[in-house]
C-alpha cells in the first residue's frame, strides 16, 4: 500500500520488534506505538509567518562566512564554466560533458507543484492582469553546469592498514604539489562561451551557439511532440520573463491551468490578510521581479505517488519563528498580521475567482502556433524565451512547468486551458489544506492510483473517481541516482591526484584511488565548497558554509599507502616562528634555501642547519620528493618529549570492560555473551604491527548498585572479587593485579569470564548505578598513570542512590513545544564535570546500551560524546536476533584503530579561520579540539569565517594536526594540509561546492541547534538558508530567464532533496513512535559521521535485486528512494548505514524467491529471518556476498529485516523512502520543491 495514502491508522506493530537499532520504537524495537501519527508541521494554508528571512533571534545559525569554500580546480581555466572534468584538465578543446550526464526529461513539466507543508508568506498581489501572468509562469526545474568536480565518496574500505609505515623516499609525482593556475573568470558578455544548457523538459533550443551541446534524452514517461525552444534571450529584453510552453496537442483540460510558481490562490475564505512587503528588489531584467527561480534540474525523476494522505498537518499556519542559523544579512520579513487560516479569496494572492494569469488566453494552439526557433516563445511581448541561455558559468538545465499531474509536455504549458473554476486552486491537491485546496476533475486524464482517496474537486463536492491530481513529474527533476551514476562514469576510472588546488573530489559513492601529490586526501578532508568568497560579504552574501569535515585517521583501501612516518630526532619537527605551523608543501624556501616563509602567516624562520638543503632552478630544495613534508598533503611526525604530558613519554594505554550485572542484564543474556566473546577477543587488541603482541593492559569490574573489581594477577590461582558498596566517594581497592596483560594472565581472566555469569545468574537486583562506574574506570586509569577505553555494557536509567542518580524524565507532551529542547539536554551537570575529568586524563568512554524503557541517551551519552567515545544501542535486546549485531560491534570496536589523549588544532591561512566545531570531543579554548580517544571512523567537522580578505592568487590553506598517543604507546603528530582556491566571483563559488558535505554540515548544525532552539525554528532556518543559498545563485549567476523557473547551481541540484531528507528526519521531526532515547541517540550519531556515512544515512541505497547479474562483480544501479520506484515483482535491498532490509513484492517470481530463501511461494517465507540461508546457487552466493560487503563499507554492523510486501513492518521500510511523504508530517520531494521555490521567490521579489 501506498505510504503516501494512509489514513490515520492505528499502530501498525502488535508485539515491539525485537532489537531493532535505535530508531522508532514500535518496529525498531519494540514499544507500542500510539495510534495514529501526530501533525508535524503546520499545514501550507496560505501565507504564514514562519519562515523569517532575517537572522532569527536567539540562536546562531551557522555562519555563512564560514569555512572555506574551495574553489575549482585551478586547472580548469580551460573549460567552459559549467563544465565536469576529472583529473588534470587536457590541454586541447573544451571536454564535452557525456550524455550520460544529461537524462533529464524531455518536454516541459509543469510544476504546479503541489505546495508543501511550511507556513508561507506571499509577495504583494498582482495588480494586473499581466503581473499575474508573469508571476505565475511556468516554473521550470533547471540545474545549471556541473561543477568542475562533484563530491566524491568512496565507502570506508574495511582494512585497517597499519597506521604509519616507516617513510621510504618516493620518486617525484610528475607534478608539483602546489601547482596553482590562475582561475578562470566566468565569461560574462558572449554567449557562446556558456556551456550547454540541458533543458530540463524541453528540447534545446535548435541554435544553440555552443559547440558542446548534447541532445536531450527522451523520458520514459508518457511522451507528447516537442516543441523546439526559442533561443534568442536578447530578443526581448524590455519585456516582462513568461514562459509559454505550448502544448502541442490541442484538447487542454478544463481544469485550473495555473502553474507552479506563482503565488497559491487560496479557497477558503477565512481571516482577512494585508498583503505583504516584498522583500528584496530583484536583479532581473526588464519586467516584474521575477519571483521563482527556475529550477534547472538536470536528471532523470521518477514518478512520485500522488499525495493523498489526509494531511497530518494542524490547520493554522505555524507560529512565527525565531530562525536557526541566522541568515546574515537578509532582510527579515515581517511577520503577518492577525494571519491564522488561509487568506481570504479577496486579498492575498491572485483569487481562483480572478483565474489563473494565463487561463484568459485560451489554449495556446489555437490561436499562437508552437514557437520557432527563430521567433522566441509565442507571444514575444510577454518576455524572453526560458532558459534559453545558461549562467555565465554554468549548464541551466530547465525543467519547464507541466500541468501538474501530466506528463511532460513542451515548454509552454502555462498559458494553456480556459479558465479555472472559481474557488479552486492552481496547487496539487492534499487534503487538510496541508499542500493547497483540492481541484477539480480533469476529463480526460487517468484516475487516481487504484486505492486512493479521491480528490480534485472543490471542497464542497468530492470529485468522482476518475479524477487525477494534477501534479509535477518526479522524473522531471534532479535524481539522486542520475548525479551518482555520472559521477561513477566520468571520475571513477582514474586516480585522483591531489596536486591541484581546489579540486572537488569524486562524490563519497564513487570508488576511486587517491594519488597524494600535495594536499589530503578527501578520506582525510572534505570541504563545502572548494573555492572560496575571497572576503566576508561575498560569503554572507551567498550563505554557503564553508567548513571542512575532517577524519584525522580515516582507513584507507589496501591500494593506498598510509601517512608516511618522518622522524626529525631530539629536535622535533620544523615549525614556523610565529603561527606554530608545521612544516609542509606551503612553506616557501628563500635565501638558497637558509630560511623558509611561512605560508600561513609569512613570517620568516631560519632553517636549522640539520635540515638545510639547496635549492634547485625553480627555488625547490632539491630533497622535495624525498621528504614527504615537503611533497605530500598527509604524513606523520614522531613527536619529543616536549609533546608529552608533563614532559615525559606515555605509559601504554589500557582497556576496562566494565558489566552491568543487573536483573536486565543477567536475563537477556547480555551478561554471557560478553563474558564468552571476550575470552577470545583479548587476543585482538589494536597494535601497530601485526607481528607483535599488543601492548594494552586490561582490566575488569562488574557492577549493579555496588562494584566489584577484580584482580587478575598472573600468579593467582583463582581471580579475587573485591566489593565497593561506597558509590559516593568511588576509589579503586587495589593496584597491582588489576589492569594486567593478556598473554601473561590468560588463564586467570579466562577463568574470571567463566565465573561472572555464574555468580549473578540468580540476582535478583534490579537497579544500577552509572556515574561511580565511570569514575571507578577514571581512577584506576590515574592510578595506573596512562590514558585509555572503557566499554561499558549497561542496561538501565541509574536510578540508585549514587552521584548521577536519574530520573524518568520522558514525557511525549514536551515534542513540539518550547520545552522540547530541554529533552536533549543532560538533566543534571554531574556528568558534564565528570567528562571533563575523562578527557584530562585520556580516558575514553565507549558505551553500550540494552534498554528496555527510557534510559536518558540524552543524558548518559555526555561522557562518551566528549571523550571521544561511541554509544551502541540495542533496544529490546534478545541474542538470538541481536547478538550477531551486537558481536559485530564490539568486535570492531575492540580492534579498530584508535589514537588517546589527542589535541588537535586547526591553523588557517591569514584571511579566514576556524571559528566552529562540531563532533565528539571536548574544548577547554577556543581553538584546541581535545579527545581522550580518537579513533579511525569519527570526524570533527570544523566552519571556517573571514577575518579578512583572502586573494586569489594565493588561495587559503589549512592545516589540521593532531596530537596522539598510538596504541603502542607512542606520542606522534598527524598532519593534514588542504589548499583551496579562491574567488571574486559567485560563479566560481557555486561551480565548485559539494553538496554531500553542505548536507552533512547542515545536519550537524541543525541536530547541535536542537539543544538551545524548538525544532520548528531550527526547520524554518535551515530552509531559509537553503532558500538564500538558491536565491542568490538565481540573481548573481543564472541567465535572465522567466521567474516562473527554478534554476539550481548544478554542483548543488540536489541541495533541496537532501535537504528535506534531513528536516524530515527523526530528530527534527519524530513520528509519534520514535522514542526520545531515539532522537538523542541519533543526534549524538550524527555528529560524529562523515560525509559517506550521512550520504546514505539521510537518502539510503536502494538495490534493485531482480536486475543482479550474478557473472559481474558489479551491483545493480540504485534506484530512487520512493514507493512508486518498487515493482510489486521485485525484490529490493534498502541499507542506510545502520539497518539493511530486504524487500520482497508480493508477486516476485518463484525462481527469485527459490534462489533467495529456498522456497518458491512468497506466504512461506520468514517475515522475522535475520539472515538468508546459506544456499548452493549462484544468486544466493552472489547476494549475501553483497550483504557482507555492504557492512564492511559501514562502522556498524548493519541487522538484516526482511519485509513482505504488505505485512506489518513494511511501515517501518517505508520511513526510509526518502522522496515520499512521511508519517510524521514530512514533504515529499516534489513537494519541498515546490515549497523551495516558492521560498526562492519571495527572497527575489
Amino acid at each position: 500500500m501506498n505510504v503516501n495514502q494512509q489514513p490515520h491508522m492505528a499502530s501498525p506493530y502488535g508485539q515491539p520488534q525485537p532489537g531493532y537499532q535505535g530508531y522508532p520504537q514500535p518496529g525498531y524495537g519494540g514499544g507500542h506505538v500510539p495510534s495514529g501519527y501526530p501533525a508535524q508541521y503546520a499545514p501550507y494554508n496560505g501565507p504564514g509567518s514562519a519562515y523569517q528571512q532575517g537572522p532569527p533571534q536567539g540562536m546562531r545559525g551557522p555562519p555563512a562566512s564560514g569555512a572555506p569554500p574551495v574553489s575549482g580546480a585551478q586547472n580548469y581555466s580551460q573549460f567552459g564554466q559549467g563544465e565536469t572534468q576529472n583529473g588534470p584538465p587536457p590541454m586541447g578543446a573544451p571536454s564535452q560533458r557525456p550524455p550520460v550526464s544529461q537524462p533529464y526529461t524531455p518536454g516541459a513539466v509543469n510544476l504546479p507543484g503541489p505546495q508543501p507543508p511550511y507556513g508561507q508568506q506571499f509577495g504583494a498581489p498582482p495588480v494586473s492582469m499581466q503581473q499575474m501572468t508573469n508571476q505565475m509562469a511556468s516554473m521550470q526545474v533547471g540545474s545549471t553546469a556541473p561543477s568542475p568536480a562533484g563530491p566524491g565518496y568512496a565507502p570506508p574500505s574495511v582494512s585497517q592498514a597499519a597506521m604509519s609505515v616507516p617513510y621510504t623516499p618516493a620518486s617525484p609525482p610528475t607534478f608539483p604539489p602546489t601547482s596553482t593556475a590562475p582561475s578562470q573568470p566566468p565569461p560574462t558578455e558572449a554567449v557562446a562561451q556558456a556551456p550547454p544548457q540541458s533543458y530540463y523538459g524541453g528540447p534545446q533550443p535548435p541554435q544553440q551557439p555552443f559547440p558542446n551541446a548534447v541532445p536531450p534524452f527522451s523520458s520514459t514517461g508518457p511522451t507528447q511532440p516537442q516543441v523546439p525552444q526559442p533561443v534568442s534571450p536578447q530578443s526581448f529584453p524590455q519585456a516582462p520573463p513568461v514562459s509559454q510552453p505550448p502544448f502541442s496537442t490541442a484538447q487542454v483540460p478544463p481544469g485550473p491551468t495555473q502553474s507552479y510558481g506563482g503565488p497559491l490562490p487560496s479557497t477558503q475564505p477565512s481571516f482577512p490578510r494585508p498583503p505583504l512587503p516584498t522583500s528584496q528588489p530583484s536583479t532581473f531584467p526588464a519586467g516584474p521581479p521575477p519571483t521563482s527561480t527556475p529550477s534547472q534540474l538536470q536528471g532523470v525523476m521518477q514518478p512520485q505517488p500522488p499525495v493523498s494522505q489526509p494531511s497530518l498537518y494542524h490547520s493554522g499556519p505555524p507560529p512565527t519563528s525565531t530562525g536557526f542559523p541566522p541568515q546574515v544579512g537578509a532582510p527579515q520579513r515581517p511577520p503577518l498580521a492577525g494571519m491564522q487560516g488561509p487568506p481570504m479569496a479577496s486579498q492575498g494572492p491572485p483569487m481562483a475567482s480572478q483565474g489563473p494569469p494565463m487561463a484568459s488566453q485560451g489554449p495556446p494552439m489555437a490561436s499562437q502556433g508552437p514557437p520557432m526557433a527563430s521567433q522566441g516563445p509565442p507571444m514575444a511581448s510577454h518576455g524572453p524565451p526560458v532558459a534559453s541561455q545558461g549562467p555565465p558559468m554554468a549548464q541551466v538545465n530547465h525543467v519547464p512547468p507541466t500541468q501538474p499531474g501530466m506528463p511532460p509536455g513542451p515548454i509552454n504549458a502555462s498559458l494553456s486551458g480556459p479558465p479555472p473554476q472559481p474557488g479552486m486552486q492552481g496547487y496539487p491537491p492534499q487534503q487538510n489544506g496541508a499542500f493547497g485546496q483540492v481541484r477539480g476533475p480533469q476529463p480526460g486524464y487517468t484516475g487516481p492510483y487504484p486505492g486512493q482517496p479521491n480528490y480534485g474537486a472543490p471542497p464542497a463536492a468530492p470529485a468522482p473517481a476518475p479524477a487525477a491530481p494534477k501534479r509535477l513529474d518526479p522524473d522531471s527533476i534532479p535524481s539522486p541516482i542520475q548525479v551518482i551514476e555520472d559521477d561513477k562514469t566520468n571520475k571513477g576510472n582514474e586516480p585522483f591526484t591531489t596536486g591541484v588546488r581546489g579540486q572537488a573530489p569524486p562524490l563519497v559513492t564513487t570508488k576511486f584511488q587517491v594519488k597524494d601529490q600535495g594536499n589530503a586526501s578527501p578520506r582525510y578532508i572534505r570541504c563545502t565548497a572548494y573555492n572560496m568568497p575571497c572576503n566576508s560579504d561575498m560569503a554572507k552574501q551567498s550563505q554557503v558554509p564553508l567548513a571542512a569535515v575532517i577524519k584525522p585517521l580515516a582507513p584507507l583501501p589496501p591500494d593506498e599507502i598510509p601517512p608516511y612516518l618522518v622522524d626529525h630526532g631530539e629536535s622535533g619537527p620544523i615549525r614556523c616562528n610565529r603561527c606554530k605551523a608545521y612544516m609542509c608543501p606551503y612553506m616557501q624556501f628563500i635565501e638558497g634555501g637558509r630560511r623558509f616563509q611561512c605560508g600561513f602567516c609569512s613570517c620568516v624562520t631560519e632553517v636549522p642547519p640539520h635540515y638545510f638543503q639547496h635549492l634547485d632552478h625553480t627555488g625547490k630544495r632539491v630533497d622535495c620528493y624525498d621528504r614527504p613534508e615537503l611533497s605530500m598533503g598527509s604524513y606523520e611526525f614522531t613527536a619529543t618529549v616536549d609533546y608529552c604530558k608533563n614532559n615525559k613519554f606515555p605509559q601504554p594505554p589500557a582497556f576496562i570492560f566494565l558489566i552491568d550485572v543487573s536483573y536486565n542484564a543477567v536475563k537477556n543474556g547480555m551478561v554471557g555473551i560478553v563474558c564468552q566473546e571476550l575470552k577470545t577477543l583479548l587476543d585482538y587488541l589494536p597494535r601497530e604491527n601485526p607481528d607483535v603482541e599488543s601492548n594494552i593492559r586490561v582490566g575488569f569490574i562488574t557492577y549493579n548498585k555496588v562494584l566489584h573489581f577484580y584482580n587478575v594477577k598472573a600468579s593467582l590461582a583463582q581471580p579475587q572479587m573485591m566489593v565497593v558498596s561506597d558509590v559516593a566517594d568511588m576509589f579503586v581497592p587495589l593496584l597491582d593485579g588489576f589492569l594486567v596483560n593478556v598473554s601473561e594472565s590468560r588463564v586467570v581472566i579466562e577463568s574470571l569470564l567463566d565465573q561472572i555469569p555464574e555468580m549473578f545468574a540468580d540476582t535478583r537486583e534490579t537497579e544500577t548505578v552509572f556515574g561511580p562506574v565511570v569514575q571507578a574506570g577514571l581512577e584506576a586509569l590515574k592510578a595506573a598513570d596512562c590514558a585509555g577505553k572503557l566499554f561499558v555494557f549497561h542496561s538501565s536509567l541509574p536510578i540508585a542512590e549514587a552521584p548521577g542518580k536519574l530520573k524518568n524524565r520522558e514525557d511525549k507532551k514536551l515534542v513540539g513545544t518550547d520545552k522540547e529542547k530541554s529533552l536533549f539536554q543532560p538533566q543534571v551537570s554531574f556528568y558534564n564535570t565528570l567528562a571533563k575529568d575523562c578527557v584530562a586524563q585520556g580516558c575514553c568512554v565507549d558505551l553500550f546500551l540494552f534498554p528496555n524503557q527510557y534510559v536518558d541517551v540524552a543524558t548518559l551519552g555526555v561522557v562518551p560524546t566528549s571523550t571521544g567515545g561511541s554509544i551502541y544501542k540495542y533496544t529490546y535486546f534478545q541474542a538470538p536476533s541481536d547478538q550477531e549485531r551486537f558481536l559485530n560491534d564490539l568486535r570492531r570496536d575492540v580492534q579498530k584503530q584508535v589514537g588517546f589523549d589527542a589535541v588537535m588544532r586547526v591553523r588557517t591561512s591569514t584571511g579566514i579561520r576556524a571559528t566552529d566545531f562540531f563532533g565528539s570531543f571536548y574544548m577547554s579554548n577556543t581553538t584546541d579540539v581535545e579527545l581522550a580517544g580518537l579513533d579511525c571512523d569519527k570526524t570533527v567537522t570544523v566552519e571556517f569565517r573571514h577575518d579578512d580578505k583572502l586573494s586569489e592568487e594565493t588561495g587559503a590553506l589549512m592545516q589540521c594536526a593532531v596530537l596522539y598517543t598510538s596504541c603502542s604507546g607512542q606520542r606522534r603528530l598527524r598532519i593534514h594540509n588542504m589548499a583551496v582556491n579562491c574567488c571574486s566571483q559567485l560563479a566560481d563559488l557555486y561551480r565548485n561546492c559539494e553538496t554531500d558535505t553542505i548536507i552533512n554540515f547542515f545536519a550537524k548544525y541543525a541536530y547541535r541547534s536542537v539543544l538551545s532552539s524548538p525544532t520548528k525554528n531550527v526547520r524554518d532556518s535551515l530552509v531559509n538558508q537553503c532558500a538564500q543559498i538558491l536565491a542568490c545563485y538565481r540573481k548573481n549567476c543564472a541567465s535572465p530567464s522567466s521567474a516562473g523557473q527554478l534554476i539550481l547551481p548544478e554542483c548543488m541540484k540536489l541541495l533541496p532533496v537532501y535537504l528535506n531528507c534531513v528536516l524530515k528526519s527523526d530528530v527534527l521531526q519524530p513520528g509519534a513512535d520514535v522514542s526520545l532515547d531515539d532522537r538523542a541517540y541519533l543526534r549524538q550519531l550524527v555528529s560524529t559521521m562523515d560525509v559517506a556515512e550521512s550520504h546514505v544515512f539521510f537518502y539510503p541505497r536502494l538495490l534493485p535485486l531482480q536486475k543482479l547479474d550474478v557473472e559481474s562483480m558489479a551491483l545493480p544501479v540504485a534506484v530512487r528512494d520512493s514507493e512508486e520506484r518498487l515493482s510489486r515483482g521485485g525484490v529490493y535491498l534498502l541499507e542506510n548505514g545502520l539497518n539493511i532490509f530486504l524487500w520482497v513484492g508480493v508477486n516476485a517470481q518463484q525462481e527469485l524467491l527459490q534462489n533467495i530463501f529456498g522456497t518458491p511461494a512468497f506466504s512461506q517465507i520468514d517475515p522475522n529471518a535475520t539472515s538468508l540461508p546459506a544456499l548452493d546457487n549462484p544468486f544466493s552466493k552472489r547476494l549475501r556476498e553483497i550483504i557482507e560487503s555492504v557492512r564492511a563499507q559501514r562502522s556498524r554492523y548493519m541487522k538484516l529485516m526482511v519485509v513482505k510486501q504488505e505485512d506489518k513492518l513494511e511501515l517501518i521500510f517505508k520511513h526510509f523512502l526518502a522522496e515520499d511523504k512521511s508519517n510524521n508530517g514530512g514533504a515529499s520531494y516534489v513537494d519541498f520543491l515546490c515549497h523551495m521555490h516558492k521560498e526562492i521567490r519571495q527572497l527575489l521579489s
